[in-house]
Parts: C-alpha cells; sequence; structure tokens
C-alpha cells in the first residue's frame, strides 16, 4: 500500500494542522477554566482564542509562501507543530526547497511574514482589549505578561490608563494578539535564518554576522538579569547557526523601497520586542 502522504503531498499538513487546531482548543479552554477530559462538549469555549491565534500563525506563514513563489522559490505549505503548552503550538514553519538567488527576493521573503502576521495580530489585538476587563488588584491567579511599546500604546488607546490598584486581565482574543507581537519580534530578531536574519543580511551583508552575535549576547544578558527562556533562545540561536548564509547572487543591491521595508523591519521589532516576557 502506497503511503498516503506520497498521494497527497498536503496529508501531513492538513494532519499537523488538524492536531494544532485540537491542541489550540483545548489551550484555550484550559485559559477558561474548563477541563476537557471532564467536560468534553465545552471545549467549544476555546475557538477565539485556537481560532484567532491559528489566523495569525497562518497568515505570517502563508506571506512567506506567496512571496517566495512570486520570486520562484520552491517551499511547502505551513506546518503548523501541535504542542502540549499554554497556547498549544509551537508555532508553523514552512520549508525551502530552492535557494534564494538574491538579496531582493531575501528582503521580501524576510519581511513578508512579520509584516502580514502583524497586519492581523494588531487588529486582533485590539478586538480582544476592547473585550477585556479591567479589575481591581490583587487579580486572580493566572500568568504575569510582559509589555511591549506597541502593547502599551494599544492598552492605553483601547482601554485607557488604568485605575491606580487595578490590572487588566485580558480576553483570550487579546492573548492571542499578544503572543501575535512576540511572535514577530522573535522572528525578528536578526540572527541565523530567522526573519531578522534574512532581512539583516539583505540590508548589511557579511556585518550581519556581527549584528548576530551582539543580539545573541544581549539576549544571554537579559537571560541572566531577566527572563531565563532568553538563555535558550542564546543557545538555540549559536547551535543552529548565527551567520546567515550568502545568496546566490550576492552582488545585487537592494533598491530604495527595500531598504525603507528592512528599516520598517527593524522598527517592529523595536515595537513589539518585550525584555521579560512573562
Amino acid at each position: 500500500m502506497q503511503d498516503p502522504a506520497k498521494e497527497h503531498p498536503s496529508f501531513y499538513h492538513v494532519l499537523l494542522f488538524l492536531l494544532t487546531v485540537l491542541t489550540t482548543l483545548v489551550a484555550g479552554a484550559l485559559q477558561q477554566g474548563i477541563n476537557p477530559l471532564e467536560t468534553p462538549l465545552q471545549i467549544w469555549k476555546g475557538i477565539p482564542f485556537s481560532f484567532s491565534l491559528l489566523l495569525i500563525l497562518g497568515t505570517h506563514e502563508l506571506g512567506h509562501y506567496f512571496i517566495s513563489r512570486r520570486h520562484g522559490v520552491q517551499v511547502t505549505l505551513p506546518y503548523f507543530i501541535p504542542a502540549p503548552s499554554f497556547i498549544g503550538t509551537f508555532g508553523a514553519v514552512i520549508k525551502m526547497r530552492s535557494p534564494i538567488l538574491n538579496r531582493r527576493a531575501l528582503l521580501d521573503v524576510g519581511v513578508a511574514g512579520p509584516f502580514a502576521g502583524l497586519a492581523v495580530a494588531v487588529p486582533v489585538l485590539v478586538i480582544g482589549l476592547a473585550l477585556s476587563e479591567v479589575a481591581q488588584a490583587p487579580l486572580e491567579e493566572g500568568i504575569s505578561l510582559g509589555n511591549c511599546v506597541l502593547f502599551s500604546l494599544l492598552a492605553r488607546l483601547v482601554v485607557g490608563p488604568l485605575p491606580e490598584g487595578y490590572g487588566l486581565i485580558l480576553h483570550p482574543v487579546a492573548f492571542s494578539g499578544w503572543i501575535g507581537l512576540l511572535v514577530t519580534s522573535l522572528n525578528l530578531l536578526p540572527a541565523g535564518q530567522l526573519d531578522g536574519g534574512h532581512v539583516a543580511y539583505a540590508m548589511f551583508g557579511n556585518r550581519q554576522k556581527t549584528l548576530a552575535l551582539g543580539t545573541v549576547a544581549l539576549l544571554f544578558v537579559l537571560g541572566l538579569s531577566g527572563w531565563t527562556g532568553w538563555l535558550f533562545w542564546a543557545a538555540l540561536l549559536s547551535i543552529l547557526g548565527i551567520p546567515h548564509p550568502p545568496v546566490v547572487h550576492d552582488w545585487i543591491p537592494l533598491d530604495g523601497k527595500r531598504k525603507a521595508a528592512g528599516w520598517v523591519a527593524f522598527l517592529a521589532l523595536a515595537v513589539t520586542f518585550m525584555p521579560v516576557p512573562f
């Protein structure tokens, strides 16, 4: 009997996506105080979190997919990664099956995902903030989330300044939007073959390595002084490779519009980065 994955190339993509829908539904239900093992019919309460999060992650990866195809780069459909975590997933990835020919294509592919994902994450976050609750401290037990410039600005615009002694309890949709900001910043770190690594190499060439080394050093310092999760990220980037590999036609320069897009990507990193996410 033939392997179904060979008969249908999208078999694993669909399977992983459906599993990720399930795990994010469970995560969303648990956030609502529902135990799916005890009351499985209440798992639908995880829909707001699950669907909004998958929309952000899926849009991010499809941004890469369509721009890659436009430049003639062979890529797979997104692989969603289910996980038994408090958000139900480790994100999604696409796999490139052919090299990127020049810096212009590299820049386009690098910014496409973060820009597309952010374009969805911001309105999702705004809607979620409008649904969130302002409560008097001390708040109920839960996860204390970090802050970034963009989140602070949107929260102030949507919710307004909080009275002294009050805090914000995020609606599940707002939490998925917050995760979207965090995912954007992680992907835009200018190291290795992250989206930010693509952008940095397209902008600066071999000087990207210096920027990447500085980024990993900064993550190490933040891991020692704040959130220990940055130590994992520093180690992971060091293992996967800090410098970005060269493109095929490395001598083709960027045009003005792409340089501007690169600087906008670095600005997006600055306004979404959270020194202490949790």
